[in-house]
């Protein structure tokens, strides 16, 4: 079946139904906004989930976004010399 003879899910009509008028550019540049401000919330879950299941810390989330991560030795694809 090709992507064109799909029936749209439902989302998408709800969407096509209520956007069928043209929105002016700052209601547009608004709109944009939405659909990142739910991608970023579930981003942010999913590394709250992650933290409290793996038990990282203050410093672990520190040293994440400092890049300075110690690197097991037991990584996948490591061959020891």
């Amino acid at each position: 079946m090709s992507p064109t003879s799909q029936t749209p899910g439902n989302a998408r009509v709800e969407l096509l139904k209520l956007f069928s008028s043209d929105l002016s550019g700052i209601e547009l540049a608004e709109l944009k906004k939405i659909p990142l401000a739910w991608k970023f919330q579930r981003v942010a879950q999913w590394a709250e989930k992650n933290r409290d299941e793996k038990g990282w810390t203050e410093e672990t989330m520190k040293q994440f976004l400092s890049g300075n991560m110690p690197i097991p030795y037991n990584y996948p694809g490591h061959s020891k010399s």
